[in-house]
């Protein structure tokens, strides 16, 4: 057995798979406080759309740098993009981070906090459609629905915290957010088809830099501007992007070698894991959260348990 067959044996193991793909949502999770404290240390108001995004693009250059560094360390060679992988990039590039935080950050400017995790949770339930009924990439049954059904409902707990939901749809809000979760299943489809003939870490850091580079250019063209930098506001922003660097490479290993439902599951820790480190770090959440936390990770465990334990026979 080759090296590569035993590589890939090994990333396929479920228990892996779990522990990266937790790695990776953890880290996700611990974005959305950090983000907060980021705005507050470059001084820049919940209100300015288009900073937040020249914020993001920042961000994601530097973000794929640190890829491109890493990937090209750990094997030993420099990662450097293939004519035939360069339009793939700029299409990967165009929903793992164009569309889907320039979505995410209007879509946020017009929604609450509440509304806007539930929305987002969505993502996961939108990966595992578009996988099996548009990129036919796997079949979907009911125990992937059941699943996902019950792993959403913890995102729902979680999110809600006791408070109520506002049931006003809007275009710029509920509509530009789930355009987000879609681009992100997208982005997670094309990355699994992808990464059968190039590197994920190469094809990871080279769209970060691309998209984030587009990102730069409409927030800065639209107003968006960074006036106040400090030494704590630049670690702050190193830390960020190791985060995307770090998740996203993992995430997109774990796609290469396993059924896009085996790994997109997990996906529904990552407002778990959001709701409770901006409990710890920011001080957010009421009395209840203890409890709803603990009823989300249940369900959210359930839903991970009963997807991944067909994927296995699968």
């Amino acid at each position: 057995m080759t090296e590569a067959s035993n590589k890939k044996d090994y990333l396929q193991k479920t228990w892996v798979v779990c522990a990266l793909a937790l790695v990776c949502t953890f880290l996700w999770g611990s974005a959305s406080p950090c983000i907060k404290i980021g705005y507050a240390l470059f001084k820049i108001p919940s209100h300015q759309t288009w900073t937040q995004v020249l914020f993001a693009g920042t961000r994601f250059v530097l973000a794929g740098i640190l890829t491109i560094l890493i990937g090209s360390m750990l094997n030993r060679k420099m990662l450097l993009p293939t004519k035939s992988s360069a339009f793939n990039i700029v299409k990967l590039s165009l929903f793992q981070t164009i569309l889907q935080y320039i979505f995410f950050y209007i879509g946020l400017a017009h929604n609450s906090g509440v509304k806007a995790s539930i929305i987002n949770g969505s993502n996961t339930f939108f990966v595992i459609l578009v996988s099996a009924l548009i990129f036919r990439q796997e079949k979907l049954n009911l125990k992937k629905l059941a699943g996902c059904i019950i792993g959403f409902a913890g995102v729902i707990v979680v999110s809600m915290n006791g408070q109520k939901i506002d049931m006003n749809l809007s275009l710029m809000g509920d509509g530009s957010l789930f355009l987000c979760a879609l681009s992100y299943a997208f982005s997670s489809c094309l990355m699994k088809n992808y990464s059968k003939k190039d590197n994920p870490v190469m094809l990871s850091g080279y769209q970060f830099i691309f998209g984030g580079i587009v990102m730069i250019i409409m927030g800065y063209a639209l107003g968006g501007r960074i006036t106040h930098i400090s030494v704590n506001s630049v670690l702050m922003l190193i830390y960020l992007a190791c985060i995307s660097a770090v998740a996203y490479s993992l995430w997109g290993i774990l796609l290469k070698h396993n059924p896009v439902s085996k790994v997109a599951i997990f996906g529904f820790t990552n407002p778990v894991f959001g709701v409770l480190l901006s409990a710890w770090w920011l001080g957010e959440g009421g009395r209840e959260l203890g409890v709803n936390a603990l009823i989300a990770l249940v369900l959210v465990c359930i839903g991970i348990l009963i997807v991944n334990v067909k994927a296995k026979k699968e």
